[in-house]
């Protein structure tokens, strides 16, 4: 497998001529066309559509005039987000005729930046935890992750650079782990929710899957910032700028949740990662876990099952059975949670947001594994986030990156966390994380 070039290298080949966005689209339609009847990760397609678009944008950079930082450079959604050009059926029957008539903010932002929407990723049924039929691409008889199992699958097999990825428990972590990936999901309120269909609205997060940092610093300084249509949204400037950490950055372990993998060897490859930094001149410091973080699970789940109800309850009301089980069984338990059950819980995250700041008194970054396991072998289970929940509800960013590969080849990841709205440390320093631990092993589809 040949990987694709960064996004910032894209991007500067089609201004200076020396790439023509045609040829580019080309090359990912030649390689979904190769890959896709092993991992399913696309849902919808038009190469007509974009490859006329690429024509066109050919047209603009060779006369100078780019429409921005992504200017003919291809990116994947997944098929929660609105795209006015393609369907949005969410996974579900519900949404099988469904086509939205403008795009979701996010999109409307990547495409003035000059992207080109490639086509839509499959999800798990409204993003919940009902598996889709997407494979790993480092071993199709393992699960990618979800809910972005498409996303993440599709920019493992190096058929796209990017693509919109969403997170409400560990949706964007969880894949970019399993498929050995970069998972960026940024603070929650910074990229705009209009135009996403819905799993949990206070813990919904937009983000992205990529191959290398830079590029989702690239793509995430494009989709983020205020948005007065979603009333989410947080007016916050934007910064993503990767800064070169010199000296190293100061590093927090949870040593806790090293303890909690399920296997021995994924804890001992990333505690070699950290090693590895060490070596490199971070310095790292145990960092413990506040109280409210030992009823995060619960309170999260609470929240999850009690929004998720009630932006479904109509549909449910109407047709039940058309809801796969893992999701019906959401909305039934939600539909029975009592209000001072769902009021504790948002009590709790308010609490919790405030505790686990204190982790951060003496570090930039703080570092757990990203999963307890590499991807589970058979597609009955989108996996565990358990690491990767907490930070949903304290609506912290995170960028998870590759460190290894399991005695099975397959991958094994580290997961950096930074304060709220501090984007610009935490990709700056999972930036030269990745240049110290320097994986670059790829799926051999």
């Amino acid at each position: 497998m040949q990987p694709l070039p960064s996004i910032a290298t894209l991007a500067e080949q089609i201004r200076s001529g020396d790439l023509n966005p045609r040829d580019l689209i080309e090359t990912c339609l030649a390689r979904i066309e190769e890959t896709e009847p092993k991992i399913h990760a696309w849902v919808a397609l038009d190469p007509d559509r974009v490859r006329q678009e690429a024509d066109i944008l050919a047209k603009e950079a060779s006369n100078g005039s780019a429409r921005g930082p992504l200017h003919g450079v291809p990116i994947g959604v997944k098929d929660i987000v609105f795209t006015r050009d393609y369907p949005t059926r969410g996974g579900s029957e519900f949404l099988e005729d469904h086509v939205p008539d403008y795009d979701a903010t996010v999109v409307e932002r990547l495409r003035d930046a000059g992207a080109i929407i490639l086509g839509k990723t499959v999800t798990t049924e409204f993003a919940g935890f009902d598996p889709a039929e997407t494979r790993n691409p480092w071993n199709t008889e393992h699960t990618p992750g979800g809910s972005s199992s498409g996303s993440a699958a599709a920019v493992a097999a190096g058929a796209v650079p990017a693509a919109l990825g969403s997170q409400t428990g560990g949706s964007i972590s969880r894949p970019a782990a399993y498929c050995g990936i970069v998972g960026f999901k940024p603070t929650y309120g910074r990229a705009s929710l209009r135009g996403v269909l819905e799993l949990a609205f206070s813990l919904d997060h937009i983000g992205l899957l990529t191959r290398k940092v830079e590029d989702a610093a690239i793509v995430g300084s494009v989709i983020s910032g205020y948005d007065p249509k979603d009333p989410n949204s947080v007016d916050h400037p934007v910064d993503f700028t990767i800064h070169p950490c010199d000296p190293a950055p100061p590093i927090g372990l949870v040593h806790a949740l090293f303890t909690e993998c399920t296997e021995d060897e994924t804890r001992n490859i990333t505690l070699s990662a950290v090693g590895c930094l060490e070596s490199g001149g971070a310095t790292t410091t145990a960092v413990r876990l506040p109280k409210s973080f030992a009823n995060v699970h619960a309170m999260h789940r609470i929240i999850m099952h009690a929004e998720g109800s009630a932006y479904h309850a109509d549909r449910f009301s109407r047709k039940p059975n058309l809801f796969r089980p893992n999701i019906r069984r959401l909305i039934e338990e939600g539909l029975l949670l009592p209000a001072a059950a769902y009021v504790e819980a948002k009590k709790h995250q308010a609490i919790f947001r405030r505790d686990i700041l204190s982790m951060f008194r003496d570090v930039d970054i703080i570092v757990t594994p990203a999963t307890p396991a590499p991807a589970p072998h058979g597609l009955e289970s989108t996996g565990d986030p358990l690491f990767n929940s907490p930070w949903s509800h304290s609506g912290l960013p995170t960028v998870v990156i590759p460190v290894g590969l399991d005695a099975n080849g397959m991958p094994v990841s580290i997961q950096l966390v930074g304060r709220h709205w501090d984007e610009s440390r935490l990709l700056s320093a999972a930036a030269w994380c990745e240049s110290v631990i320097g994986f670059d092993a790829l799926p051999n589809l």
